[in-house]
């Protein structure tokens, strides 16, 4: 099966290892506020991402040395669960972000674990990781963060206006809160600055792509439209010059008419360019343009 653009993303970002512990606690705490459930009854982390499953344990252990309750196995795939229920497991993570397990109805983005700047990175990119999705680019441009908690999807709205130069958009949808982004300059910004480049290109890439290929089609439907003006007033000036036969017209015609009106006929597709270049001598368009409207006119004379 092919492997999204968002996995892809997603599997980039999971080779950025946090060097600094502060690092490390601020990219779970993205995770965990933007994961399936962390709660003062247990933490519950579903992903389809090997990549992202692989370097979960690790993260835990770097942040707060210790491990999950229940992982899936290595060689598992679909849906793999991380969970952790032992108390005291529950008691030190929860007191690493200036939580109490009795007190997580209201869960917050608690800023003194994010003073730093590379740590309000890790932060995002966690929450990327976790509740975090980026629309392949040649179907459309949309990255969102979801989140089960409200005031961390407004403390989140406020983190990421205070550290990029642009502010996500946000929506209500079902029980979960989302912030998303829309335009593919701003996308690849965000990607950037969480440390997935390859991904940022692949948008980058792909917009330029489209922008190529929408300016071929402008390109080709002008050049239709103006083929198509040039084979409408081909045909009107032959209908004249025919009109002109008929009533016997033509051959008393001026000669410079008449070579326009000769011109025409033996050369029925050609553009005005083409027919003022075979005159003799050559004139140019307006000249050309002149003749014919003048053909036009005689023909329409009663």
């Amino acid at each position: 099966m092919a492997v999204s653009f968002s996995a892809n993303a997603k599997a980039e970002l999971c080779r950025v290892f946090p060097s600094k512990r502060c690092c490390a606690l601020a990219q779970c705490f993205g995770i965990l506020l933007f994961c399936n459930s962390f709660s003062g009854d247990g933490i519950r982390i579903i992903t389809e991402s090997r990549e992202f499953a692989q370097v979960l344990p690790k993260l835990f252990q770097r942040a707060f040395d210790l491990t999950f309750d229940q992982q899936p196995h290595p060689e598992d795939t679909g849906k793999l669960v991380f969970q952790i229920q032992q108390p005291q497991k529950l008691l030190t993570v929860m007191e690493a972000y200036g939580f109490h397990p009795e007190d997580t109805l209201a869960l917050h983005i608690n800023l003194p674990v994010l003073e730093e700047d590379c740590c309000r990175i890790a932060f995002l990119r966690g929450a990327f990781l976790a509740g975090g999705s980026v629309t392949d680019p040649t179907k459309g441009y949309h990255l969102e963060l979801t989140t089960t908690h409200q005031n961390v999807a407004k403390e989140g709205y406020i983190l990421m206006q205070e550290v990029l130069p642009f502010a996500p958009k946000t929506a209500r949808r079902g029980g979960a809160y989302v912030m998303y982004l829309k335009q593919s300059d701003v996308i690849c910004d965000f990607l950037t600055f969480l440390g997935a480049h390859v991904a940022s290109m692949g948008i980058m890439e792909a917009r330029l792509e489209k922008e190529f290929t929408n300016n071929v089609n402008r390109r080709c439907n002008c050049d239709d439209a103006n083929t198509t003006k040039v084979v409408e007033a081909a045909q009107e000036q032959l209908a004249a010059i025919r009109l002109l036969k008929k009533q016997g017209k033509l051959e008393h015609l001026p000669p410079k008419l008449l070579q326009a009106a000769q011109a025409r006929q033996e050369h029925p597709e050609a553009s005005l360019a083409e027919l003022a270049q075979l005159m003799e001598p050559p004139i140019n368009n307006p000249a050309m343009n002149h003749r014919l409207k003048k053909l036009l006119a005689l023909a329409k004379e009663t």
